[in-house]
């Protein structure tokens, strides 16, 4: 069965949020932090997964993407200070 991830990248300094939505998200991370493709995350220096939410329908999983997309700053914040306290690098832990 595919499934969907939204995830969230900051920088070294967590200054700088991106969120995005992919069904591959170890090769997505991977591009990421290579920085193969020029943009926002490759501007900022935006590598580090500190938040993964998993759908089995890509139809929900964008939804959340913007609905995530679309809140404040602050409440991403919170929301990875929940999810993740340490802000550790959650990229080691992901094998898809």
């Amino acid at each position: 069965m595919k499934r969907f991830y939204v995830y969230m990248l900051a920088n070294r300094r967590y200054r700088v949020l991106y969120v995005g939505v992919t069904s591959r998200l170890a090769s997505r991370i991977s591009v990421h932090r290579e920085k193969l493709v020029p943009g926002f995350t490759r501007t900022y220096g935006v590598t580090r997964l500190v938040y993964v939410d998993e759908f089995l329908s890509v139809v929900e999983a964008r939804a959340r993407e913007r609905t995530l997309k679309r809140w404040r700053r602050a409440w991403k914040f919170d929301l990875v200070d929940r999810f993740n306290p340490e802000w550790r690098d959650l990229a080691e832990e992901i094998t898809n």
